[in-house]
């Protein structure tokens, strides 16, 4: 730690001294004030969160998403006070008004780092082990677009800060494994490694040799000892990082949580527990600040963001030039325009034809990729099995990042995160595919993705029962529901390749995630695609209807049949596809009532539970229990998932 007096002339050594306290006194204030908070890793991490600010990364406060600047994740987001008191010392928007607010209702400074809610956080961290995945992704992005666009364009490096938490979530293990063998030397992960959790020390848990396990998965260790409070060490450290080639590097840096306290530092108790008022006075002392609450001079900081400014000025403005001489290059990984470039050649399918959707979608993703550019697409394992598959397309590798093919290996956990940092990177469009049953493995980057508006598009194949003899632990039933409740996430269901190609669109179109759920056995083309529009359409209408038959997905085909059979016994039945319920929720009362009457009995048609039905239907046929081991078209009649089965359903709620 420094001795420099604090204020004093504003030399360099003051600059450090002054940056650091700020930072911890904001790291103990803020928790106390909020009654809640984790001041521990914040105070400890100070010195090296203010040099990757004011000395290493290059970043631009001005612009805070200018496409080149370096990317800063704080994967233990529960130290958020740490990133907040830099972005404050910086210029990035932040005032002391929101630092007091930290954690408080509709501020700035929300008790994790929250993408898109306040200016220079780059992902929504929290759930340990995400943002590592994150920055995987990250660095994957800048990889790909460095190859293509030139390193005079794109050329920066993504920083991670991780801890004991993030290390133990096996999600790490995932990605750590495949940006090693990717070989992404512009990833650099700071393991925080002050051996405490929640509980007590970390032996309670863990005697990983994490050096040893980050060595086998290729990275560049760099075990750099008892350098956490000296700041010119630190630059040194992160630099060498910095400079490394052709391995990530992850630099062990050995802290004392709560590090200057005289009452917890090295304590497990200082994780999470704000100080007392005591304890606060007495560690400021030990700093050599004022005891006064949320200590930050005006010309302290305007000397630190006059210094944020001048860093980049001169790179910031090379880039500039440079990017005006690439206006088109850039242009044609925008947004911009990305629906227009794919209507032109989104295919169109016959009645001739029955692909499974799983199939419909790879035609739509090898058309897409001939007009955008930004598209990178892969699987766990399984990318020809659930369409995923660009054909002619090189694989992303290390000897060639410009390849659009990625190949995460059986990893679902962290490939649902990595494809969320491939999207707030930006300038890419990640499309990630497994199992529909594998969701599961993906259920924390799904709710994140959602949270963050991230634009990834999850192709979930196998979507039933109809997957046939791999039986219950491969079919998925209660799935379908599970993700229709995470606000936020798109989920689309398909009839058939024209409404793969609409959901396609429509994914395009939305501002956030969405998730195709796709068949693996081939379906009839019954429909225009239209329904996908509005979530939910009539596909076969009658003058004067008895009864609605609602499906979605494989089902819709069912229902069409089921109609015949209840047409020759009499009874008029309408058909409405419904891909998609909350589109359909979006639509005013009117058309919803147009397409679902009141006055008429409604059966649901779903090969799933029933769950979420309810406010749609009178009844609805679906299963309620595990599947078996039977092929396919065995099991969806076994459960019911048949023509008859509907008819004879639908004629006991007409009666």
């Amino acid at each position: 730690m420094t001795s420099a007096p604090l204020v004093g002339s504003l030399d360099t050594a003051s600059f450090d001294a002054n940056a650091i306290a700020i930072i911890r006194g904001f790291a103990m204030d803020a928790p106390f004030y909020a009654k809640s908070g984790h001041q521990g890793t914040a105070m400890t991490l100070a010195p090296l969160a203010h040099v990757l600010y004011s000395r290493v990364m290059n970043h631009n406060p001005a612009d805070p998403a200018w496409h080149n600047r370096d990317r800063f994740i704080l994967s233990n987001g529960h130290a958020s006070i740490l990133q907040y008191a830099n972005l404050f010392l910086n210029g990035y928007g932040l005032e002391l008004g929101d630092i007091k607010l930290f954690r408080q209702l509709g501020s700035l400074t929300p008790g994790h780092p929250e993408v898109g809610h306040t200016a220079g956080v780059e992902v929504t961290t929290g759930p340990l082990g995400q943002g590592f995945a994150n920055a995987v992704g990250m660095a994957i992005a800048e990889s790909h677009l460095r190859s293509q666009l030139g390193s005079d364009l794109i050329e920066h490096h993504t920083y991670v800060v991780v801890g004991d938490g993030c290390l133990m979530e096996g999600i790490s293990h995932e990605a750590a494994s495949l940006a090693g063998h990717l070989k992404l030397d512009h990833l650099v992960a700071v393991f925080d490694d002050n051996k405490i959790t929640i509980d007590g020390a970390l032996d309670l848990t863990c005697s990983d040799d994490v050096a040893a396990r980050f060595r086998s998965y290729h990275w560049n260790v760099i075990e750099c000892g008892d350098i956490s409070q000296d700041c010119d060490s630190l630059e040194k450290v992160l630099r060498q990082a910095r400079a490394h080639v052709g391995q990530p590097t992850l630099i062990i840096l050995p802290t004392k949580i709560g590090f200057p306290s005289p009452d917890f530092t090295d304590k497990h108790a200082a994780h999470g527990n704000p100080f007392t008022e005591e304890h606060i006075a007495r560690t400021k002392e030990v700093i050599g600040m004022p005891n006064e609450p949320f200590w930050a001079p005006v010309e302290v900081v305007a000397q630190q963001r006059q210094h944020a400014i001048q860093r980049v000025n001169e790179n910031y403005s090379n880039w500039q030039n440079i990017a005006k001489k690439k206006t088109v290059d850039l242009a044609n990984y925008s947004s911009e325009n990305i629906v227009q470039n794919m209507s032109s050649v989104l295919p169109i399918f016959g009645t001739s034809e029955s692909p499974a959707t799983r199939v419909a979608i790879q035609k739509v993703l090898e058309e897409a990729s001939k007009v955008l550019p930004q598209l990178l697409s892969g699987a766990a394992d399984l990318t020809g099995n659930t369409g995923a598959k660009l054909t002619g397309e090189n694989a992303f590798s290390a000897s060639s990042p410009a390849g659009r093919q990625v190949y995460y290996g059986i990893r679902e956990h962290a490939m649902g995160s990595i494809a969320n940092g491939m999207a707030l990177h930006g300038m890419v469009l990640p499309v990630v595919g497994t199992f529909f049953v594998f969701a599961d493995y993906m259920r924390p980057s799904l709710r994140l993705a959602a949270l963050s508006k991230a634009k990834v598009v999850f192709i979930f194949s196998h979507d039933s029962v109809g997957v046939g003899e791999d039986g219950p632990t491969h079919q998925p039933v209660e799935q379908l529901a599970s993700l229709r409740i995470i606000p936020g996430l798109q989920v689309i269901r398909p009839c058939d390749g024209n409404e793969t190609a609409a959901a396609w669109m429509q994914a395009l179109a939305f501002d956030g995630p969405t998730a195709l759920i796709l068949s693996r056995q081939n379906l009839p083309v019954v429909s225009d695609g239209s329904a996908v529009k509005t979530g939910a359409a009539m596909i076969r209408s009658v003058e004067e209807p008895d009864l609605v038959l609602m499906g979605t997905g494989s089902e819709v085909s069912v229902c069409l049949e089921a109609a015949d059979i209840l047409a020759s016994r009499g009874i008029s039945a309408n058909v409405v596809s419904a891909p998609c319920f909350s589109l359909f929720d979006s639509q005013p009362a009117e058309f919803k009532a147009q397409v679902l009457p009141h006055n008429i009995p409604i059966l649901g048609v779903e090969a799933g539970v029933s769950f979420g039905w309810e406010k749609y239907v009178d009844d609805v046929v679906s299963i309620e229990s595990f599947g078996t081991s039977a092929p396919g078209a065995q099991a969806l009649e076994y459960f019911g998932i048949s023509a008859s089965n509907v008819a004879e359903r639908a004629i006991q709620l007409h009666s």
